[in-house]
Formats: C-alpha cells, sequence, structure tokens
C-alpha cells in the first residue's frame, strides 16, 4: 500500500488526490491535511463570491473526497501541530500543495499607512476567511485606488463598485456586504504599469463591467495603442483589448446615470503612499513609457486622493520550517515539483501564483508521474494514515473530516440569506461548533 499525505485542501491538493486514484486505484492512501477545518481552499476563500459558476468546480473535488481511499484532514497546522519531517516519517510521499496565500509586499514608502491591504487579505475579508475577517476596511472615504492589472485587480474594483442588489446570488459574507451597503465610495482607479496590451485581464471578467448598475469604467483613448497593433495579440486578449477600446469609446453623455467612476489609468507606476494621522490620502504616481516591454519612468509625477488602497500585485507561498524556500519566486525551492527524497510541491507552491485553477489539474497529475518514478509500487511500508492516527491521539488532535465538513456546510447553507448560497462562519470556533465537537477547541 502506498501513503501520501497532500499538505492543502485547494485545486492542486484535489486534483493531486484525483491523479494518485486513477494511477493506483485501490492500492494508494491519500490524506488531504488543511490548517482550517474547511476544504476547497482558493475555491472557498479566495473566488469572487458573485462568481458562483466557477465555484461550482468544488463538486469535482467533493467526489474525490467521499471516495474511501482520500481523507481530509482539517484543523491540523502543518508547522505548528505536526512536522513536514513528522509526515515524512509516515507517509511514502507527501505533497505540498498550499498555494500562494500571502500577499506580496508593495515596497512602497507609505505601505504601512492605515487603509492599505493587499488583495490576499481584501479579498479574504470579503469572502469571510477566518484569518481575515476581522479587516474592517474603512469605506467612508470618496476615492479608492486599486493597484494591479490583472483579474483579482477586477475582481476587487469590481465589489467596491457594486450596489447591495448585485450581490444577490453570491456568497459575499454579511459583515461584507453590510460594510458595502454603508459605502460612500464614488471612484475607483485601477493602475497599472504598463499598457492596455501588457494586462492580464480576460475577457470575462472585463466584460463584467460593462453591466454594473452605477458605475462606468473609463478608459483614456490616448493610452490604447493603434488598432492594427491588436492583430499581434492572442485572441482571448485581442477581447479583452476590445473591451478596453469599448469602455474608451463611452461618451460623457451616458455616464450621467452611472455616478459611481471606475477609471483604468495605464502607464503609471506608484511610487509611494501619503496620508496623515496614519491614515492613507493619496497615491503619488510616476508616468511610465514602454521601452522592449517594460515600464520606464519618465520622471512626471503627479498624485490621486485614495482614502482605500488594495494591492493587487501577487501572491507567495507561505514559508514551512525545514522546506527550502526560494524567496525572490516565492515559492518552495523545486526541480520540476522534486524538493527533497519524498517531499514534493504541486500547483503554486510548485510554479508560483500562475495559470488557472484548471491549470492545477495537468500539474497534479505529473507530480503523481513523478512520485511513481521514485517511489516502488508497493510503497516502502510506512505507517501512514495509521501512524497519523496514533500521533493524533498522542497530542490531542481532534482534527475534522470530510464528514464533519458536510455538517458546516448544511449549516452554512440553512442560516444564508434569501437568495444566497450559503452564509459563511468566519471564526474557527463556529465551524468546530457545527460538526457537534467540542467547543474548546482552539484555532489553528
Amino acid at each position: 500500500m502506498l501513503h501520501i499525505a497532500v499538505i492543502g485542501s485547494g485545486p492542486a491538493g484535489y486534483y493531486t488526490a484525483e491523479a494518485a486514484q486513477k494511477r493506483w486505484g485501490d492500492a494508494v492512501r491519500i490524506d488531504i491535511f488543511d490548517r482550517l477545518p474547511v476544504p476547497f481552499g482558493l475555491i472557498r476563500s479566495g473566488v469572487a463570491p458573485d462568481h458562483q459558476s466557477i465555484k461550482g468546480v468544488a463538486k469535482r473535488y467533493e467526489a474525490v473526497a467521499l471516495t474511501d481511499n482520500v481523507r481530509f484532514v482539517g484543523k491540523v497546522s502543518i508547522g505548528g501541530d505536526v512536522s513536514v519531517a513528522e509526515l515524512q516519517g509516515l507517509y511514502d510521499a507527501v505533497v505540498l500543495a498550499t498555494g500562494a496565500p500571502q500577499d506580496r509586499p508593495l515596497g512602497l514608502a507609505g505601505a504601512d499607512l492605515g487603509n492599505v491591504f493587499g488583495s490576499a487579505a481584501f479579498v479574504g475579508w470579503y469572502n469571510g476567511h477566518p484569518q481575515f475577517a476581522g479587516l474592517d476596511p474603512d469605506l467612508s472615504g470618496r476615492h479608492a485606488v486599486v493597484i494591479g492589472n490583472g483579474n483579482v485587480a477586477l475582481d476587487v474594483a469590481r465589489i467596491l463598485a457594486k450596489t447591495p442588489p448585485e450581490f444577490a446570488g453570491s456568497d459575499i459574507v454579511a459583515h461584507a456586504l453590510d460594510a458595502l451597503a454603508a459605502s460612500r465610495l464614488e471612484s475607483v482607479t485601477i493602475l497599472g504599469r504598463r499598457g492596455p496590451h501588457q494586462i492580464a485581464m480576460t475577457p470575462k471578467e472585463l466584460g463584467e463591467l460593462a453591466h454594473l448598475h452605477r458605475a462606468s469604467p473609463r478608459v483614456d483613448p490616448a493610452d490604447l495603442p493603434a488598432e492594427i497593433e491588436d492583430m499581434m495579440l492572442e485572441p482571448g486578449m485581442r477581447k479583452s483589448i476590445q473591451h478596453l477600446r469599448a469602455f474608451a469609446a463611452v461618451p460623457e453623455s451616458l455616464r450621467a446615470d452611472k455616478p459611481f467612476d471606475l477609471a483604468f489609468d495605464f502607464f503609471a507606476a506608484p511610487r509611494a503612499l501619503t496620508g496623515s494621522a496614519g491614515r492613507v490620502e493619496a497615491v503619488e504616481i510616476e508616468r511610465t513609457r514602454l521601452e522592449d516591454g517594460r515600464a520606464v519612468g519618465t520622471g512626471e509625477i503627479y498624485r490621486i486622493p485614495a482614502d482605500l488602497v488594495v494591492a493587487a500585485i501577487g501572491y507567495q507561498t507561505s514559508p514551512i520550517a525545514g522546506v527550502p524556500f526560494e524567496e525572490a519566486a516565492g515559492r518552495f525551492a523545486n526541480d520540476e515539483g522534486r524538493i527533497l527524497p519524498g517531499l514534493y510541491c504541486v500547483g503554486w507552491a510548485r510554479r508560483g501564483p500562475s495559470g488557472t485553477i484548471g491549470t492545477n489539474r495537468p500539474d497534479g497529475f505529473a507530480i503523481v508521474e513523478r512520485i511513481a518514478e521514485d517511489m516502488p509500487e508497493s510503497g516502502s511500508g510506512k505507517a501512514g494514515r495509521a501512524g497519523f492516527e496514533a500521533l493524533a491521539a498522542a497530542r490531542g488532535l481532534d482534527f475534522v473530516t470530510f464528514r464533519d465538513w458536510q455538517k458546516i456546510d448544511e449549516a452554512e447553507v440553512a442560516r444564508a440569506r434569501e437568495g444566497a448560497p450559503r452564509e459563511k462562519f468566519v471564526d474557527v470556533a463556529d465551524m468546530v461548533k457545527a460538526t457537534g465537537k467540542a467547543e474548546s477547541l482552539t484555532a489553528p
């Protein structure tokens, strides 16, 4: 019997488990660990709450989770409750599928001012992640600035621009919905260091902006390259640029009934955040130009007001004690997924935060093939699941199973507001209480 421990219950973790099942059938046992009592990682706490169709992929992971040779082991902190070395002693292979849950530092003067957030934290706030549920951003100002030109920047801007009725059918958590309903924001500016042809925004996410009730997306026509240059782009990117061109072509007369301004500011590199009394008030920006695809400062400096700043500039993996880590790349040091003998990584933990949710599926299958190359088909005789259960009992770790998660899921669905799919628990103790386990268990 082959025993595999997967650390992280997001897409990369479940795709790896699925691949292992297909490769070894009943001859493998896979334990999927997570520090939270709830599975699905990015699907639950990263995908925008108004993108429910994307969250539907969790049904596929559920089918894997409910098989006899896969077990969810929730509310166990790897590197805290149990070390990676201990898991290596129990399992034939340990696969780190921890994703990239940390914000890359903004690295600008004033980044430590109040009401400045990274997108991982801000998205976690409106998605109800226990780590960020208490973030409490101040939305009483008039102007927000989102730094970044990817889909996460679009998600944040769209959420800030929406009216409460536009969240119908979403699973945005109550505390965020209440805060957004009371918001006094009048504008969001999306800053990008380079130009429209260098964005990492997909057509679907851009197209959504045209249908917002009160917000009108704005692009300066002068920022757009000659239309003939669009022909050099990939088809998907051409569609994205068509949306930007459509936004630029909207006459001012048609914007009157949409008072919320959603502006794209291209060739704009933030240089500093400024404020007073510990709060951000403005962003200092240098105008840029492109040289060989790189943004180069022109020396032209200007400022825009900013009562709230969200930096959507990328994510990085959280280091784990004893595991080689590449600081510059923000991921585990690896050779095509191999870290050390018996220790592997997959998904964003392997390649950095790139690709879509679906990109993790071939990644999971590839790492399983590498495990197969390195391991005897019958395994090494390690204790696996039984060994972990003995360790957990000795340490008093009352872990959460997938059946326990189903109780949490049922409770969240039951407490949903009208029209919403669920109302998430945002506190680990409340999640544990919903399972019927002891309330005294502490958060990871």
